[in-house]
């Protein structure tokens, strides 16, 4: 396998994963009322419209101009982020979509030269793996506050987002007999 075949199938994973973070924030969300969104469990925690106000100005910043401009752009204001607001639920939502496109659309028109590229994030030098591997973490520590705060907050009422208790063993049945064909 080349290098160039090795870093198209890491690319197509990537996306793959991020789409895969953003739809378990999105099963969480839709689950969750207005009033639910801005559940804050003390002073020191964030609510989740407010983690998602901050994803959103996070993906923002680093993913426009990718290429191109230091990751950490002028214009934002990451302090005002982590203010609590009491936006409606189709605001957060469009808050989430707005950061998202702008991630899926940088990941879309990057290819595999482009990996070893090196770019800035608040001054500080990455290559394009690097960046692309530390914002995936960041949203999936995101994403799992989100989901865990929905599902604390919905109790029994939860709709889970993976196997369900108590069915591992159907599930992988399931996966095994589709493997076969």
């Amino acid at each position: 396998m080349t290098d160039q075949t090795i870093a198209f199938i890491y690319l197509q994973v990537v996306r793959e994963r991020f789409l895969s973070t953003k739809q378990l924030g999105e099963k969480t969300i839709a689950q969750l009322s207005e009033n639910e969104l801005h559940y804050q469990p003390n002073e020191q925690s964030n609510s989740i419209a407010v983690i998602i106000k901050h994803m959103s100005g996070n993906m923002v910043s680093r993913w426009s101009d990718f290429l191109t401009s230091d990751g950490e752009k002028s214009n934002r204001n990451r302090d005002q982020e982590f203010i609590e607001g009491k936006s409606s639920k189709e605001t957060i939502f469009a808050l989430w979509e707005k950061g998202w496109q702008v991630v899926m659309e940088t990941l879309n028109y990057l290819n595999e030269n482009d990996l070893t590229k090196i770019i800035t994030i608040r001054g500080e030098t990455h290559t394009v793996i690097d960046a692309i591997e530390r914002q995936m973490a960041h949203y999936g520590y995101h994403v799992g506050q989100i989901v865990y705060v929905g599902k604390m907050l919905k109790g029994e009422d939860w709709e889970t987002l993976s196997i369900a208790r108590g069915q591992s063993e159907d599930y992988r049945n399931q996966m095994m007999k589709k493997s076969r064909g």
